[in-house]
């Protein structure tokens, strides 16, 4: 069963970071599940926390941000490479993406540094859930994403919701390149 209360809470705090991140000229796109819920159009499980990529440049400027909008800072990966906050229980991370010299987007810090992100992972639409709109990974790089992560970092298993995650994505994909 899915806890509702938890997504709605979620929803808002996605929202007022939105907004404010907006105001402040600071780019943010969801990645992991609620870049896919935000793609299929609607809330499709229970999410642990919110996940963003925002710019390296931006990082001192998003981190006044939340913490004018009551977030902690809470330690966790090198600060060069992600930023993570708690607001009333709920978990955000911040992973932070950079440009090499042709142009890529890559890593931005921390052992992986430089390392180039799937092309086209900023190149979409907007996803929506209801009346809110979020800037989101695309889907086909969260697919191998979700595929790859557990071959680039062998640290970090292969997940159940995370097959059927690709699944979902997948048969969305389909269904609109069909229609």
């Amino acid at each position: 069963m899915r806890d509702q209360e938890r997504a709605r809470r979620q929803l808002a705090l996605v929202a007022e970071v939105l907004e404010a991140a907006r105001e402040a000229c600071v780019p943010l796109w969801l990645r992991g599940g609620w870049a896919m819920d935000f793609f299929l159009g609607g809330i499709t499980r229970d999410h642990g926390d919110i996940d963003w990529f925002a710019w390296a440049r931006d990082a001192p400027a998003l981190a006044g941000i939340l913490t004018r909008l009551g977030h902690t800072p809470v330690p966790g990966p090198p600060a060069d490479l992600q930023l993570d906050f708690v607001k009333d229980g709920l978990d955000s991370s911040f992973t932070l993406i950079d440009r090499d010299a042709r142009g890529r987007v890559t890593v931005a810090g921390g052992p992986w540094a430089g390392t180039p992100w799937p092309d086209g992972l900023l190149g979409t639409e907007p996803g929506r859930i209801g009346a809110l709109r979020a800037p989101i990974v695309d889907p086909r790089v969260q697919i191998e994403i979700k595929r790859m992560m557990p071959v680039w970092d062998p640290s970090r298993p292969r997940r159940a919701k995370d097959a059927e995650d690709i699944a979902r994505l997948e048969a969305a994909l389909r269904t609109r390149t069909a229609g």
